[in-house]
């Protein structure tokens, strides 16, 4: 995927059209996107294969029975759930159809985040889907382990695809393309409701009962992109200094998670407390460094 795609506008776009009856052509939506093919193909087959759509003679279209019934409240909750929800500032439904009018849309240009290859998982995306609402547990291999999982949630973090999941008694992420062997079982679970909210309130997709909590200082130089947003998971601005640099908190669940994150704002960022992690990156950059 281009990173200049406007994947939010295009995709609401679609939707509209499909919702009015429209029969859609590939190449046609490729010329009008200006995107490629395997673009518009992952768009209809993956990202709106909630809905029922069919395909002949190569045009793409909504089942009768389905038609006008996607309204303005579908592409909030579309939005909400591909995660673009607060990229725009207002999706009333004035917004909305502003954003969907071909002229107004191209006032906009997202750059968004470079997403991995799911096209030949589909198969695989719909037994797990279908397993987390049936409370149903999943069996496959992962690191040359066989596995026995009770899925709660598929998560997309940085473009990347994970299944989050109770193994054993202890909440744990796996990263979606190293699953193999995917079977579906008929053994039922229920389901924990802490786990739940534990999946849904923490930005750490590496889900851990001892967190770590960090203390950082950030210069004045890049203090501005951690006030615009949360840079690190579970991130919490605890003071801004006087010369215009802040001191922030996070919590994440091992050392490295923390480590690899400072080093990209090398030297704009430092680790207060706990003492430890700073010199364990300290002695990594000499080690680098020899």
């Amino acid at each position: 995927m281009k990173n200049h795609d406007t994947i939010a506008t295009r995709l609401a776009q679609i939707l509209n059209k499909l919702n009015s009856g429209a029969r859609l052509d590939v190449e046609e939506l490729v010329e009008e996107f200006g995107v490629t093919k395997r673009t518009i193909q992952r768009d209809l087959n993956e990202r709106l294969s909630y809905l029922p759509l069919k395909k002949e003679n190569n045009l793409y279209y909504l089942e009768e029975y389905y038609l006008g019934k996607l309204n303005f409240d579908d592409m909030q909750n579309f939005a909400a759930l591909s995660g673009v929800k607060e990229l725009f500032p207002s999706l009333q439904e004035n917004f909305i159809k502003d954003i969907l009018d071909s002229t107004v849309s191209k006032a906009y240009l997202i750059k968004g985040h470079n997403y991995e290859d799911m096209s030949d998982k589909n198969k695989e995306f719909k037994l797990v889907e279908q397993a987390i609402l049936s409370h149903t547990l999943l069996e496959y291999t992962y690191k040359d382990k066989p596995r026995r999982v009770k899925p709660y949630k598929l998560i997309n973090s940085k473009g990347i695809w994970y299944l989050a999941g109770v193994e054993g008694e202890i909440l744990k992420t796996f990263s979606f393309n190293n699953i193999t062997k995917l079977q579906a079982t008929e053994i039922e679970f229920d389901i924990d409701d802490t786990v739940v909210d534990t999946i849904k309130d923490d930005d750490n997709i590496w889900f851990s009962s001892q967190q770590i909590e960090v203390v950082l200082q950030v210069e004045s130089e890049v203090a501005g992109y951690f006030s615009r947003r949360d840079i690190l998971p579970n991130q919490l601005i605890i003071k801004n200094l006087a010369d215009g640099g802040l001191l922030v908190s996070t919590k994440v669940a091992y050392d490295e998670e923390i480590l690899k994150l400072v080093r990209y704002w090398i030297p704009n960022v430092r680790i207060i407390s706990p003492a430890y992690l700073q010199d364990k990156l300290e002695e990594g950059l000499k080690g680098y460094l020899k």
